[in-house]
């Protein structure tokens, strides 16, 4: 769960409530430890947030506080269940599931009038059967894990090797996907198309940080470009 996530679930469980919670009580609810739960409270404190109490007595919200509510313009809206959309027909099953969790949240902080508005989009995204949604999961796996993966590949000329990649992102094209990854073979990236992998395994081996072999020295070195979407 990332930290953002975390402390949002977490001033989300405090609010509303009449009594403190513990940090042992806390960490059970999000799944994790009582120091992380502390290190979380003590942020939400700096940032602002209004938290009374203390380690080994409780945590409670201070009357009167409430999370600002979302609010979205209807080009936005239109964008976010575009993308969920596109996501739910495109990517593997756990991340598709994801989507509509998010997309049903958005949902319900919407006015009756721009629901109005959602019926009459003119965006359709068949779900379609996608037929690389394990290779798809496994990737995204191995990608977020950093580990190596054995693929047996068919090329264009129809020729079939092993390699062992290390993956470094995916590259989604509208009538298809991508793996960037380092190969071990060639000893340096290449792009295989997921609808030419074969077989895939993914290895107990995590391949390093290197300041040469990671996404953004390749976009940035090889290509020419800049990673836009590169986290800030």
């Amino acid at each position: 769960m990332r930290k953002s996530e975390r402390l949002f679930k977490l001033v989300t469980l405090l609010q509303g409530r009449r009594t403190a919670m513990t940090g042992q009580s806390l960490a059970e609810k999000l799944g994790i430890g009582v120091r992380t739960v502390y290190r979380d409270i003590q942020a939400l404190v700096l940032s602002g947030v209004p938290i009374d109490g203390e380690a080994g007595v409780g945590y409670r919200l201070r009357k009167g506080f409430d999370l600002p509510p979302l609010m979205f313009g209807m080009d936005e809206v239109t964008a976010l269940l575009a993308g969920s959309r596109m996501v739910q027909a495109w990517t593997d099953p756990a991340l598709a599931e994801a989507a509509r969790q998010a997309e049903a949240k958005i949902l319900a902080v919407l006015t009756p009038a721009m629901l109005n508005e959602i019926s009459r989009l003119p965006y359709r995204i068949p779900n379609y059967s996608y037929p690389e949604r394990e290779t798809h999961g496994l990737l995204r796996k191995a990608c977020e894990l950093r580990l190596k993966v054995m693929v047996v590949y068919r090329d264009m000329k129809e020729r079939e090797s092993e390699r062992t990649l290390w993956p470094l992102g995916m590259v989604g094209w509208g009538d298809h996907w991508t793996l960037l990854a380092w190969c071990e073979l060639r000893d340096e990236y290449r792009n295989f198309r997921f609808d030419r992998i074969l077989r895939i395994d993914c290895l107990p081996e995590h391949y390093p940080q290197h300041p040469e072999r990671n996404i953004e020295h390749y976009l940035t070195q090889i290509v020419g470009i800049e990673d836009e979407q590169k986290p800030a």
